[in-house]
Parts: structure tokens; sequence; C-alpha cells
């Protein structure tokens, strides 16, 4: 058995049971669903003993989250572009269309088992584990930990906003500033995006297609997306959060993570990783303008 993570239960403002405290406290156990399959697969312990669902929350008890030794999961055949690889960690530009982890086989985690050089420290994993997570429509880079402490510092790295990101994104429309922040609550969390916009164009289907720079300041689910639709500039390609008209046969959503930066969790060094916009953002105001100037000239 192997620790993953570790929590220390502080400040409890109301009695609760450890199944919905649990909730979100580690990056990959963010839904009670989530939470109830680890505690069957005797994955999380309070204070050294099987955790069970109907446990009352207690200041001081310390919650692991550990690795069971299960066995490898199937292997997905999909070439995933490896970014950047040490003996701790990787990170991987991830397609759309496809889940970081979860039950279904076709996941980034699946595709990466045995295509990369296992960490030869103690405490390796078995196979690269997710640190975050993106959206199955969005692309872009992914952080993966090959051993549990960098797992664990990583996720405690996320989890004090000491990792950057960078997205763009193609978004209907144009917001109000050149540049500035949206703070707005989602599920009645506090949720804060910077963005930048860079290049605007005239569209015949949408009037207006906006290249944007975004910078979110904290992690809530579908965060980007609910922020640029709650200000009428859904991001193209969003079935969720978007109008039908926007929705582009075959091309997916417009929402890619291009950029981490951050201290590494072992070495102590900064790393900074990025990769190019997707070739199709270019491509789709490129595109829209040259239609625009000939049905509108």
């Amino acid at each position: 058995m192997i620790i993953i993570d570790k929590h220390i239960v502080h400040n409890l403002a109301v009695k609760i049971r450890f199944v919905d405290y649990c909730i979100a406290i580690f990056p990959q156990l963010m839904s009670k669903n989530a939470v109830k399959k680890a505690i069957k697969r005797e994955e999380l312990y309070i204070n050294n003993e099987i955790a069970t669902s109907g446990h009352w929350m207690v200041e001081e008890e310390e919650i692991l989250l550990v690795d069971t030794e299960r066995k490898l999961p199937k292997p997905f055949p999909l070439e995933i572009p490896i970014v950047y690889e040490d003996e701790f960690l990787l990170i991987v530009n991830k397609p759309s269309g496809i889940s970081v982890s979860g039950n279904q086989h076709r996941t980034l985690e699946n595709a990466l088992v045995g295509e990369i050089e296992l960490s030869k420290e103690k405490d390796a994993n078995k196979w690269a584990k997710p640190v975050h997570r993106l959206d199955h429509a969005t692309s872009g880079l992914v952080l993966l930990s090959k051993t549990a402490t960098t797992h664990r510092r990583l996720a405690k790295m996320f989890e004090n906003k000491q990792i950057e990101k960078e997205y763009y994104a193609i978004i209907t429309g144009r917001l109000e500033e050149d540049s500035g922040q949206i703070d707005s609550p989602i599920n009645e969390q506090s949720a804060l995006t910077k963005f930048n916009q860079l290049e605007t164009v005239p569209s015949l289907r949408s009037e207006q297609l906006t290249l944007v720079q975004l910078f979110p300041q904290t992690g809530r689910t579908h965060q980007l997306r609910i922020h640029c639709a709650e200000n009428k500039c859904p991001i193209v390609g969003d079935v969720l959060y978007g109008e039908e008209k926007n929705i582009l046969l075959h091309k997916g959503l417009f929402l890619a993570s291009t950029k981490l930066e951050f201290t590494h969790p072992i070495t102590g060094g900064g790393l900074t990783i990025s990769i190019e916009i997707p070739q199709k953002f270019h491509a789709l105001l490129e595109r829209e303008e040259r239609r625009w100037n000939k049905y509108r000239n």
C-alpha cells in the first residue's frame, strides 16, 4: 500500500459524515460517487483505519488516500504526445474527445499504460497517475505523477494555487473589456478567471469570433466555459453552455490548455511547459474572416 495523499481535518463548521466531507478534498475524488467507489475499494483511511461512509468527522483526524496496488489498467491504443518527462512526473498533450481517467476504457490514463518509463524511486507508481483534470472536450496539457510523493506534493500545490495555468479559447462575440477578470461564483463557490482578448474577426455565423487567453485562478468544474457563457460569449463548440448555431460539426470544443508553470515538487527547479495553440483555432478564424470578406463585399 502506497500513500498517495493525506488530509488533516480542520475547521468543521457543521456535523458531517465522511462520505460528504471527503468530496473534492483530493483531486481524484471530485464527486460523492467517486468517494463511494474509493471507500468500496478500501483506498481511504481515517487515522490508519479503513474508512466507512457513515463515520462522523472529528477535528484533527487524518485522512489517507492510498494506492492498494491494483492490477494495471488495460492499455488503450492511442498515441499521446509527451511534452515533458523526468523520473518523477510527465506532462502530455491530451487530444480533445478523450477523458483523463474514469471507468471507461478509452482514457488518457489507460493510453499511457506501458508507453512511459516508470520511475525507479521506492514509491514509484505502477502507471502514471493524473494529478488534475481537463474536460473530455478540452485539449492540451495534463500533468501526471510517476511517484506517490510527487502526486501528493503536486496535489497540494494545485490546492494552494501554486501552479499557473494558461488556456486559449475562441469565443462567440467579444467581452466588454480587452482584458480583465470574471469574478462570478459557480455552485455557490468562488470562481475567478482572468482574460486577455487577442484577436477579433467578423463572422457570418456569429457576427464576431474572438481569440481569448484565459487564466483560471480557481479550479471549479467547467469554470472557463461557464464564465464565458455567463458573459454571453460562449466558447465555440460548447454543447453544454453554448448556442446551437455555434456547434461546428466534427470540430469539437475550441478550448485548449497551453501552458503550465510551477516549481518542480522534488528538485525545486522552476518549470514552464507550453505548447502551440491548436491549428484548428487559426483555421477557424481565417475561414470565418475569409467568408465574411467574400460574401459581404
